[in-house]
């Protein structure tokens, strides 16, 4: 057989791994486990703290309130839990809450008058406070 025929057989045969791991990651994906739900319980906290705070959030330039920041960061949780189970807030937190997927820039928070500050500091003030008002038990 000449060189040239065995082009496209090589490139099919070359898109065999590629199938492999998409079809592991779906695999794998339709199996993870839940958030367990002390966690789940903790990230919902800090999120209804955001929510109601009356604070500001920054995303991509551009301030939101805390009820559209709550949306914005749950649906960030179901596409991470989608993948895999979130262990920690902390995780979370990392995760999908301390800056943009898209641009890479980190999430903010402004409260009042205060100057912003990043919301990986501001969530975790408030999982510490949500913690210590639970006796300071974590999951």
């Amino acid at each position: 057989m000449r060189p040239d025929r065995l082009a496209p057989a090589r490139r099919a045969w070359a898109r065999w791994p590629v199938l492999v791991l998409v079809l592991a990651g779906v695999w794998g994906a339709a199996f993870a486990d839940p958030t367990p739900a002390p966690v789940r319980a903790e990230i919902d906290a800090m999120l209804n703290r955001l929510e109601t705070s009356g604070c500001q959030f920054l995303r991509n330039g551009s301030w939101h309130d805390g009820a559209r920041a709550k949306a914005h960061l749950l649906d960030k949780l179901a596409y991470i839990e989608k993948r895999g189970t979130v262990q920690s807030a902390e995780q979370f937190i990392e995760l999908a809450a301390s800056r943009s997927s898209l641009s890479g820039r980190p999430y903010q928070v402004r409260c009042g008058g205060q100057a912003p500050v990043e919301s990986r500091r501001w969530l975790g003030d408030q999982l510490t406070a949500i913690r210590g008002a639970s006796g300071g038990t974590r999951p």
